[in-house]
């Protein structure tokens, strides 16, 4: 722990960040040799991995594995909902902390365990269990791509539109337990609005069935709803029932140049008011974002005149309509300001405007690999006022801060990006720094820390910048009923005391 802390620490706030994790480690007990045994003997030795060259994987996620990541005491690879819970009972008899994982391909440490214990990863529950065509329902396990559903559903004509920007990578376990949303969340909303059932074990082992194949249902609490964006904390997600819809036909891409922010964003709700349509997509690029990542890919495009972009996407099963559609809007932004619009109807055309907004990130880890990827959410009409703030958080700590994102639902990534010039010492205080003032800026817009990415052990320590120490309690009084011993995934949204 100690050798840890020394990597991972560079500033005082880390270092008392640091101190937390300790003291709250000393709750749990380590993982021993007879505990390994039980686990062999719940699930298989080859299921059970004990190797630190080989757990290290399960150490990090997809934020900076400098600063976040914590290495497993034990990671295994459960098959069934019954292992998991045996587990979980067996975590429980001896206050051993529990970190369930997907993909790993998260964005706020949500899956890292933090205190060490026991990682349960869910990647071989990957079975698409039961395609249901009478009531449109998929039942899939955890640990499922993403991607894969609907490429065994296309040929059906149905798709899964919870949507996240990851689905090549992403398991739906794990979009379940962030409530993931993405480009598509305009028209088709969010992981969410598709979850119909869940087969969960709870924190103390238990197995049991929430929802099921009901359009409707007011019977009770809703409880589903309560573990999808619980982020893990409330229990294990072992199987999902997921609504489908009929899969669209036809699609076109705009890309739109706008000469600033405010014109670009007046857009999104002139495209619903006055143009009748809900798009698909509305995403949001600001000049700083599009200028890295044209340049990265070497793409033409007269981006240097733009101060903004958008790029919305409508799709139907009729072809004209789509294409009237794609016309109205094209239409109406050429009218109220546009620069330009490029229409995209094909798919080599919509791949090359989609790599714009794609490869942003990329872009700006080649400026600089120490970032700190963000996910704000404010009323939409609000972007034009973050945008001056970001760039005078921007000047005032010598650093970019790139935005683009879901301008059709305010999710922005605003990316705080290290100056190169700087030593880690110095953006690890400028990081925090900046942060804050960010989520300041972010609260005073009427806006929120995370609108898809979650929380996680990222986030957690502004959470009361956002929430009343009365709404913090209710939620940690939720944790308390469902996680009595707080085994389940410890650490992440808040700290139990």
């Amino acid at each position: 722990m100690d050798r840890e802390m020394s990597e991972i620490c560079c500033d005082s706030e880390q270092k008392s960040r640091a101190k937390s994790r300790t003291l709250n480690k000393k709750r749990y007990n380590p993982v021993t040799k007879e505990i390994i045994s039980e686990l062999v003997q719940i699930v298989g030795e080859k299921n059970v991995i004990t190797d630190e060259e080989k757990m290290e994987p399960y150490s990090y996620d997809e934020t900076p594995k400098d600063q976040y990541a914590h290495m497993p005491e034990v990671v295994v690879t459960p098959h069934t909902a019954e292992e998991i819970a045996k587990i979980v009972k067996l975590a429980n008899r001896e206050l051993i902390p529990i970190t369930p994982r997907g993909a790993g391909s998260g964005l706020s440490g949500g899956a890292i365990p933090i205190f060490g214990g026991i990682v349960i990863s869910v990647e071989k529950m990957n079975r698409i269990l039961e395609i249901d065509y009478k009531n449109m329902m998929v039942v899939v396990e955890p640990g499922v791509v993403t991607n894969d559903i609907n490429e065994i559903l296309a040929e059906k004509g149905l798709f899964y539109a919870g949507y996240p920007m990851s689905v090549e990578t992403c398991f739906i376990g794990g979009n379940i337990a962030e409530n993931a949303g993405g480009g598509k969340a305009v028209k088709y909303g969010v992981t969410g609005r598709y979850v119909m059932g869940l087969e969960l074990v709870t924190p103390l082992g238990d197995i049991v069935q929430l929802g099921g194949k009901r359009v409707k249902d007011v019977t009770g609490y809703d409880i589903k709803q309560l573990i999808i964006g619980s982020e893990g904390t409330l229990g294990i997600v072992t199987k999902a029932i997921l609504k489908l819809i009929p899969l669209p036909t036809a699609k076109v891409d705009l890309l739109v140049l706008f000469k600033d922010v405010k014109t670009a964003i007046d857009m999104v709700s002139l495209i619903m008011t006055e143009g009748k349509i809900i798009p698909t997509s509305v995403e949001f690029m600001d000049k700083l974002s599009v200028q890295a990542s044209c340049e990265y890919l070497n793409e033409h495009l007269p981006y240097q005149q733009a101060g903004a972009m958008l790029l919305i996407e409508v799709d139907g099963n009729r072809e004209d309509q789509v294409e009237e559609d794609a016309e109205t809007i094209g239409e109406l932004c050429l009218k109220n300001g546009a620069i330009e619009v490029y229409v995209a109807d094909n798919y080599t055309t919509q791949e090359r405007v989609w790599s714009v907004r794609r490869n942003i990130a990329e872009a700006f880890i080649v400026i600089s690999p120490h970032q700190s990827l963000e996910d704000i959410v404010v009323p939409t009409a609000s972007i034009p006022d973050l945008m001056p703030e970001l760039e005078r958080i921007s000047k005032k700590y010598n650093i970019q801060i790139p935005c683009y994102g879901h301008a059709g639902d305010g999710n922005l990534h605003a990316t705080l990006v290290k100056n190169p010039e700087s030593t880690l010492e110095e953006w690890y205080e400028v990081e925090d720094k900046a942060l804050r003032e960010l989520y300041e800026v972010t609260k005073k817009l009427g806006g929120t820390l995370s609108g898809e990415h979650g929380v996680g052990s990222k986030r957690k320590e502004f959470l009361e910048m956002i929430f009343s120490p009365a709404e913090i309690e209710l939620m940690k009084r939720i944790k308390r009923a469902f996680d009595p011993n707080n085994i389940m995934n410890p650490g992440k949204i808040f700290d139990i005391d």
